[in-house]
């Protein structure tokens, strides 16, 4: 890899738990150390719950790879902890973390969350927000508007270049793809070597729901988005994983 370029993965890894029902964050680890990402957006991680052995899934991988990391619940509940994470091979600083809106429902909807953090690369502070939205069409569309505002993207603090990726539950044909395209660049849509290619589900991966968007200024030189069959039984969507160069 070229050192002026950095690589970025986007990862929704399912609490850690395979197509085959076993929970293991060192087999997400190992998916990731194959493709030796810099930064990394990871959702749905488990911490303390009976169901992942109360494994604290983001500290672990984060342990294995030999990186630093921040982590936020989305939700809690009775100590067991449900959320995403940031993983980083530089000294990486949080800059906010905080929930996501949501509409009152008569089935409540599962919280929602954000983190927004920072690096230093190539001589300038790099952004960085990973975000999980909602299965609700309303929700989602409530959440982007948050997302994308004053207290998070818009905020005078978050200036480029600012990376913003997740799982958006959102196909390049919906209203919130189009909001984020509109003010940032899709990086699979930005590269000329390969046709975008979906993440979901992990088997057959017909849906490109996880996205990596990035401010202008970012040379996309390289995706992938890794189908092999520890990639395929390792969570029920597939990495997506970007190489940018700042120009």
């Amino acid at each position: 890899m070229d050192k002026k370029s950095l690589r970025i993965m986007t990862y929704n890894v399912h609490s850690c738990i395979g197509r085959d029902g076993r929970a293991s964050a060192c087999r997400v680890a190992d998916v990731i150390a194959l493709y030796g990402p810099d930064l990394i957006a990871l959702q749905e991680l488990d911490a303390g719950r009976p169901r992942t052995n109360r494994s604290h899934q983001a500290e672990e991988i984060a342990k294995r790879l030999d990186m630093d990391f921040h982590f936020h619940p989305s939700m809690e509940i009775e100590g067991e902890r449900y959320g995403n994470a940031i993983l980083s091979r530089f000294p990486i600083r949080l800059i906010q973390a905080g929930a996501l809106p949501t509409f009152k429902m008569r089935r409540a909807l599962e919280s929602r969350g954000a983190l927004w953090a920072a690096i230093r690369f190539g001589g300038k502070e790099i952004q960085i927000i990973n975000t999980h939205l909602g299965l609700n069409r309303r929700e989602r569309l409530l959440q982007t508007e948050a997302i994308l505002g004053s207290g998070w993207a818009a905020h005078e603090l978050c200036r480029p270049p600012l990376i913003m990726c997740g799982d958006l539950n959102a196909l390049p044909i919906s209203p919130v793809y189009k909001r984020f395209r509109g003010l940032f660049i899709d990086v699979q849509t930005s590269f000329n070597g390969t046709r975008p290619r979906g993440t979901y589900p992990s088997l057959y991966p017909i849906a490109r729901i996880d996205h990596i968007f990035a401010t202008p200024g970012f040379e996309v030189r390289k995706i992938e988005v890794p189908r092999t069959p520890l990639t395929s039984a390792a969570s029920d969507h597939l990495p997506l994983i970007a190489e940018l160069a700042l120009s």
